[in-house]
């Protein structure tokens, strides 16, 4: 079972920095995300969900070093492990 918790503060630009945890079975991970201002709590958690779901399926190591359509750095959303 997966468990997200986020807190979020707003920065001089007006965006949302959010720091979220995960809790998972036998690892836990943390990260960073960067949402627009005027982010309701169901969009944060939706975009989280929705970032996780893509790393978890990709080959994101694999795919970092090819020229494959669809694959950009993406510098408004940081995950590490606990």
């Amino acid at each position: 079972m997966k468990t997200i918790t986020y807190t979020s503060k707003k920065l001089q630009s007006g965006n949302l920095q959010v720091k979220f945890y995960i809790e998972e079975n036998q690892k836990s991970r943390y990260g960073y995300l960067l949402a627009p201002s005027g982010s309701t709590s169901e969009d944060i958690m939706e975009e989280i969900q929705q970032r996780i779901a893509f790393r978890e399926t990709s080959k994101h190591d694999l795919l970092r070093f090819s020229f494959k359509e669809g694959w950009k750095d993406d510098y408004n959303f940081f995950l590490y492990t606990a």
